[in-house]
């Protein structure tokens, strides 16, 4: 007994399109950019208006500090090739 044949059927996809395209790889990643620094600088102002500092500090310091984490989320999300 022999098993029935099946069409031959075109492959459905391989791995290279099942993979995001690059705009929309690097537009996620920019939207995770904006998202971390904006969070940074929210949380800054809410701890100098808490405080009652003249002087933005939490905002200037959290800012900066989401930039760099931004940054270095970036870099490693990155394709390495």
């Amino acid at each position: 007994m022999n098993a029935p044949e099946t069409p031959d059927r075109p492959d459905q996809g391989s791995d290279h399109d099942r993979r995001p395209s690059a705009f929309a790889q690097y537009s996620g990643i920019g939207i995770q950019m904006l998202g971390t620094i904006g969070l940074g600088v929210y949380a800054g102002m809410k701890l100098d208006e808490w405080q009652g500092n003249k002087t933005p500090g939490w905002t200037i310091g959290l800012s900066l500090f989401a930039i760099f984490a931004s940054l270095y989320l970036f870099i490693k999300q990155l394709p390495k090739n």
